[in-house]
This record gives structure tokens, sequence and C-alpha cells, in this order.
């Protein structure tokens, strides 16, 4: 487990490195401005999340087949190239070959959620995924603080330095890990189960995860909201500088911490998955209502706490779709979690940016900052509602409710 959280964070951490100095390389080779830069680092973004949409089922279903390690060392392997390939980039061409290279081999967090799964009794698979949740935010937020001190030996040094991590992540992987999947486990590779679709369709047969997985992808959409346009709403209705949303974002990333890595798990034992996650779906919808009608940033900031919080939902309903889905089938779960998890990325920023746009400008005489957190609002709520009658179950029998305590997959259905 200890090696599975330090990979997620080293690679998270990698990522990290270069969002401080990202901008300025892609200004340094377009010749262009820091404004010009933001278009070229969106288009890049977007671009690793369409392929990892397309590819993370092909992974997921890899590591079914030949297990996990193999695959997770690949991925860990490939953005250690990718890496190397930006340091030394000297066109646009080669930071966009880059990132479609490491969005085809970037498995990393589907791999170790499938092998979480593999080691871990059911009742305890949510607080695990929660410590990956909590694995990638520590490594989100370290990763810059430590991008921006190495900037200043050089603007490509933090590509170096992640290619390093990850590189050397892979030597640790290679003679400390062991396999998690025992071969007579696992299932034969079919090509038509390799893409979205096709894993959808196989899930589809367990109606409970096929529900899940529906109100799971409209809160990732909600959650996606903060990052896309906090910046832009915060700087035009409050007047913030970019330091102070900085800090707003630094305590935004530490509530989902905090709710991932300690009061999952506390919650889980106390309440179970399902109050669990309903708990922290009414949570997102306070903080998304909060914001939207926020009247000064100090308000804004109080409502940081819930919204941050809603970050739980994640590593709960992956919890519950874990213990419904066979052995055989997790690495196949964790590649459409991933895929799902990308689409969210690829819609989000240009739909929720774009409500902002229109009605901080005006509609009709209607001007309304935060009317992308009141979609994101009625986002959370129709998950929470979808969720509430596909987990009814769960709350009605004993027999699936004890399950999700006990560790024993419930019946389909």
């Amino acid at each position: 487990m200890y090696f599975i959280l330090i990979a997620v964070v080293l690679d998270t951490m990698g990522a990290g490195l270069l969002i401080p100095v990202l901008p300025k390389l892609i200004a340094s080779l377009t010749g262009g401005s820091l404004t010009q830069a933001a278009l070229y680092g969106g288009a890049i973004s977007a671009l690793f999340a369409a392929i990892q949409f397309l590819v993370a089922p092909i992974l997921g279903n890899l590591s079914d087949r030949f297990g996990r390690r193999p695959v997770l060392l690949l991925s860990l392997a490939a953005f250690g190239v990718n890496y190397v390939i930006m340091g030394f980039a000297t066109s646009m061409a080669w930071l966009f070959i880059s990132q479609a290279f490491a969005g085809a081999f970037g498995a990393t967090t589907a791999t170790a959620g499938a092998y979480l799964a593999d080691v871990t009794p059911g009742a305890a698979r949510a607080h695990r995924f929660g410590l990956i949740g909590a694995s990638m935010g520590v490594g989100i937020i370290v990763g810059p603080i430590v991008g921006g001190l190495l900037s200043h030996f050089g603007l490509r040094l933090p590509f170096f330095v992640a290619a390093g991590l990850s590189l050397l992540n892979v030597a640790y992987g290679t003679f400390i890990l062991p396999e998690s999947l025992p071969p007579a486990r696992r299932r034969p590779f079919s090509l038509r189960r390799s893409h979205v679709f096709g894993a959808l369709q196989q899930l589809r047969r367990i109606p409970l995860v096929a529900r899940i997985l529906v109100a799971s992808l409209l809160m990732r959409f909600a959650l996606q909201t903060v990052p896309a346009t906090w910046p832009y709403f915060t700087m035009h209705q409050f007047g913030w500088t970019p330091l102070t949303v900085g800090y707003s974002l630094g305590i935004y990333g530490a509530t989902s911490i905090l709710g991932q890595g300690f009061l999952v798990a506390r919650l889980i034992r106390g309440l179970g998955s399902r109050w669990c996650t309903l708990i922290a779906q009414g949570l997102s919808l306070v903080g998304f209502i909060g914001f939207a009608f926020a009247p000064i940033g100090t308000v804004a900031i109080a409502f940081i706490i819930p919204s941050g919080l809603g970050y739980m939902t994640g590593p709960t309903m992956t919890g519950i779709m874990s213990l419904a889905t066979p052995a055989e089938q997790q690495g196949e779960l964790q590649g459409a979690i991933a895929s799902l998890t990308s689409l969210s990325m690829i819609v989000t920023p240009p739909v929720m940016t774009h409500v902002f746009r229109t009605f901080s400008s005006g509609v009709d005489g209607l001007v309304f900052p935060g009317a992308e957190y009141l979609l994101a609002a009625g986002l959370a709520a129709i998950s929470s509602v979808l969720f509430w009658r596909a987990t009814r179950t769960l709350a009605t029998h004993p027999g699936p409710s004890a399950a999700l305590r006990s560790g024993t997959p419930p019946p389909p259905g």
C-alpha cells in the first residue's frame, strides 16, 4: 500500500513541478505572450484528457489480463520519458507529442486503484481510495512549490527533476512491488471491452455499478467547476490578486486532502459508505450555493470548506462500486472511472467558463457571475438523487447494508 501511495504522490508531484514553468516555456517556444501561451496550455491539457478518455479502459483491461505491476511500471516509465521530451523540446510540436504519449500510457491512478482493491478487504477500500485522492492532493500542492524553487536554477530543470522522480519510482517498483492479481483471478484480454463504451457496456451488467457511475459522472462535472473557474470568478467578483487566489486554492486542496485522507474512514465506520457519500454531496451542494451568492470574499472563503469536502464522494462511490465488481474486472472498473474523470476535465472547463463569461456580462439585464456555481449545485443535487435511488436497497435490506461494512459484495441490483 505504501509503495502505491508514494507512487501516486511522486506522479502528481512530477506533474505539479511543471505548473509554474510551463507557461514561460510555451511562451519561449512560441515567441508570444503569456495570454497566448494559456491557449496552448489549455489545448495541451485537453489533448491529454481526450487521449486518457479513449485509452484508460485499454490499460485497465490489460491490467486485468497481465496484472497490475507491469501496467503500473509502464505508466510511470512513460511519464518519465514524457518529462524528458518536454525538457528537451525545441518546438510546440514536441510538447504536444509528449503529452499525447503520456496520455496514451498514463494509467498510474487507475492501476493504483485496482491494485489497492486487490489487496484491501471490502470495508477498508473506500478509505484507501480516499488515501489515493489525498496523495494526489499532496503531490499537487507540493509540486508547484518545488517547481517554483527549482525554476530559479533554470527553466527546464523542473522537467528533468520530474523525469528523475518517475524513473526512480520505476526502479523502486521493479525491485520492491509484488504483483497483486494472481493468475487464477485474471481474465482474457478482449478488444471489444477495451474502449470506454465497451467497458461501460460490461459494467452495465452490474446495475448498482452502472447507476452509481452516472451519479459519479455528474458529481465530477460539478467538482471540476471550481478549478476551472475560481481564478476568473474571484478576481472579477472580489478583486482578488493572484496571491489571494493561490492561498484560497491551497485551503481548498488541504480541505480535500483532509476529507479523503482522514474523515472518510471515520464517517464510514460510523455511518457506512452510503451516508458518507450523501453527506459529502450535501456539503458540496452547500458550498456551491455559497459561492454563487457570496457577497464578499471572506464569505466565499468560508464556503471553501464544505465544497472541498465534496471530494469525499470520489472514494466512497468508488469503494461501493469496487465491492460490487468481481476481482477480474477491477481494472476495467478503474479504467472506466478514469475515462469518465477525463471526460469531466474535457467538458467542464469550456462549459463553465462560458457560463461565467455570459452571465458576468449580463443576460437580459441579469448580471450573475456565480451562475456557474448554481449550475454545479444543480448537478450535485441530481447526482444525490440518483445515488439515493441507486443505493436504496443498501439501506432497506440489512444484508447489502452490512455488506458495505463487512466487505462482502452486495447482490446485483
